[in-house]
């Protein structure tokens, strides 16, 4: 069996799906002839045929909108953004129309929006968004971002599968990082929707983080443990809606000390909804402030030194950590 990498996983998924059930179609900009921007679906066009995997114009707003009418229809779109920072042009189909339409009609609306998001291939503040935080505010959609190649072939699987619209991120950053190629299960799985998982087991306090940031928590916590003799729990939340609300209590209630670690900025993002739970609901069990490592609130530089200053890394995240330690 051959390891595989997050990006050949996504491929992966979305062609196996594709074979499983004809409903399922791709469209987005330049995803047929030239094979998608990042070539996830390079070779579709030739075993699918053009009106299975379609070339749209250069509009966002075109390509949900027209996912949306597909699905409404009975149909499963995949709809790719070429980068996820342009999903903003498609923002009131998704917000308006994909969101809103169980309640407003009672009819299933089965739709992936998949994109490459977050930075550190030094993309600059058009082409690196962390737009998670804007969809997981608004009710109606599933938001997930995988940080294993597991996880990214079985969270799209699932996501496909799934009769709600989901926002699929693909950390663009993991999708060759050969560290992370994995042999796969020959076999058909999907990893649910909606569920955590712990990466690395401690008694002192618990990380909470998605993405490519579990990987850095991991570090961190090796850090940590090694120079300091601290067992820091990491949990995966692969997805933010649903969000996986019991396995964050359990793991808080049994370390008593939290520490929440996106690269999306600070203001309003993620972190704070966590931070809010926590506090409503497990004060008592708290002995430390929840504590937060994130971007600060500007847009991605481009300048290398300066990303790489932006971006949450091991070394913030073990100072901080100490930090909360020493409560």
């Amino acid at each position: 069996m051959t390891a595989v990498t997050y990006l050949e996983a996504i491929s992966q998924a979305i062609r196996e799906e594709m074979r499983r059930d004809e409903s399922v179609f791709l469209l987005g900009e330049d995803v047929g002839t030239y094979g998608g921007a990042f070539k996830v679906s390079a070779g579709f066009l030739e075993e699918f045929g053009p009106e299975r995997v379609i070339d749209t114009p250069m509009s966002e707003t075109a390509i949900i909108g027209s996912a949306v009418g597909a699905a409404l229809m009975g149909m499963r779109p995949i709809a790719e953004m070429q980068y996820i920072d342009f999903i903003t042009c498609g923002f009131d189909q998704i917000v308006n129309m994909a969101c809103k339409m169980y309640w407003r009609s009672g009819i299933p609306l089965p739709l992936v929006i998949r994109g490459p998001a977050g930075g550190g291939t030094h993309g600059g503040p058009f082409h690196s968004a962390s737009p998670e935080a804007w969809f997981f505010h608004t009710p109606g959609i599933k938001v997930v971002m995988p940080a294993t190649t597991y996880d990214a072939k079985g969270l799209l699987k699932a996501a496909i599968r799934d009769n709600n619209p989901v926002l699929y991120l693909e950390h663009k950053l993991l999708y060759r990082l050969p560290e992370l190629r994995e042999e796969l299960p020959s076999e058909d799985y999907i990893v649910p929707l909606g569920k955590a998982i712990i990466r690395r087991r401690g008694r002192h306090m618990t990380m909470l983080t998605y993405g490519a940031m579990v990987h850095q928590c991991l570090k961190a916590a090796e850090q940590l443990a090694s120079e300091d003799g601290l067992a820091v729990e990491v949990v995966d939340l692969r997805s933010l809606t649903p969000l996986d609300r019991q396995t964050i209590k359990e793991s808080v209630m049994r370390t008593n000390k939290v520490l929440i670690v996106h690269e999306d900025t600070l203001t309003g993002g993620v972190g704070a909804e966590l931070a809010a739970l926590l506090a409503e609901e497990l004060f008592d069990y708290l002995d430390g402030p929840i504590m937060r490592v994130a971007a600060p609130d500007a847009p991605y530089p481009y300048a290398p030194p300066l990303e790489m200053a932006y971006l949450p890394g091991v070394e913030r995240i073990v100072a901080v950590a100490r930090q909360l330690a020493a409560y």
